[in-house]
């Protein structure tokens, strides 16, 4: 049985992937804050990646597969990763990077694809960079990077937010000019699932297979939210469109793993 090591498993992705795996995989995960839920589950280890070494739990755990949901400092990301680099190398094991379409900021006149070349005028997708740059170098069977748009769901941060804004009759920020595609957690953590018990190898864009504005996606979630006349602030960053948006061309999935926008608003705001 495969041993896999969830970094940032007390997150919203990184929690929602436990659940997937752990059923299949001796999966375990780390976590930051004290919380006597994860401090009493032996899977689950305690990481301050500020203050410690991640190769000290790697050598302890030997997992053949590493992913990594980590948040936090970006410097503490860096050194963290590049330490898993040395660990991938040292024992041939493989780290699934969840990265950001966000990597592709910069280009803002098409959707992006898994070989285009990254520019990002964010610190975030700089930071995202440097660490996909780096994973690029290795050979292919040691790591998968995987770029999300925006990731929702019915318990996600996005639409628990949405939801808070509303509720106190503040204006929700919408961008009319940005297309977009999206995803839902339940079929990310099944996207993740296949790329494992495949052995799948590369970067993969794991988005909604089509294109909405922003603030159309926005709109039709809050009426499927139940929202009637809900408020909207128009963003206008640019007087055309801008895409931010990640679609696969060589690393399809199978059918049954694709998501439309539609079912992305679907499965985020069902009871």
């Amino acid at each position: 049985m495969k041993r896999i090591l969830i970094l940032g498993a007390s997150g919203f992705i990184g929690n929602a992937l436990y659940k997937e795996l752990c059923s299949y995989f001796d999966t375990h995960g780390t976590f930051h804050t004290a919380n006597r839920f994860f401090e009493e589950n032996h899977q689950f280890h305690h990481f301050d990646m500020d203050t410690e070494n991640i190769e000290i739990l790697l050598e302890n755990l030997r997992p053949d597969v590493i992913i990594s949901s980590l948040r936090g400092s970006f410097d503490a990301q860096i050194s963290t990763h590049f330490s898993i680099i040395n660990h991938l190398l040292k024992y041939n094991s493989k780290l699934i990077f969840i990265s950001s379409a966000n990597v592709f900021d910069a280009f803002t006149n098409f959707p992006s694809y898994e070989y285009d070349k990254t520019l990002s005028q964010s610190i975030y997708g700089r930071f995202k960079i440097k660490i996909e740059n780096a994973l690029l170098r290795l050979p292919n069977h040691n790591y998968n990077i995987i770029r999300l748009p925006m990731v929702f769901g019915k318990s996600s941060p996005r639409v628990k937010q949405i939801k808070t804004i509303l509720d106190l009759g503040e204006p929700l920020e919408v961008f009319p000019n940005v297309v977009i595609n999206t995803t839902e957690i339940l079929k990310l953590t099944q996207q993740v699932h296949y790329l494992i018990n495949r052995n799948r190898q590369g970067v993969f864009h794991l988005g909604s297979t089509d294109l909405i504005h922003q603030k159309d996606f926005i709109e039709e979630l809050c009426e499927e939210l139940g929202y009637e006349k809900p408020l909207f602030k128009n963003v206008y960053d640019s007087n055309y469109d801008r895409f931010l948006a990640v679609l696969p061309k060589d690393n399809k999935l199978p059918a049954n793993l694709q998501i439309t926008v539609h079912q992305v608003i679907e499965a985020s705001t069902k009871l």
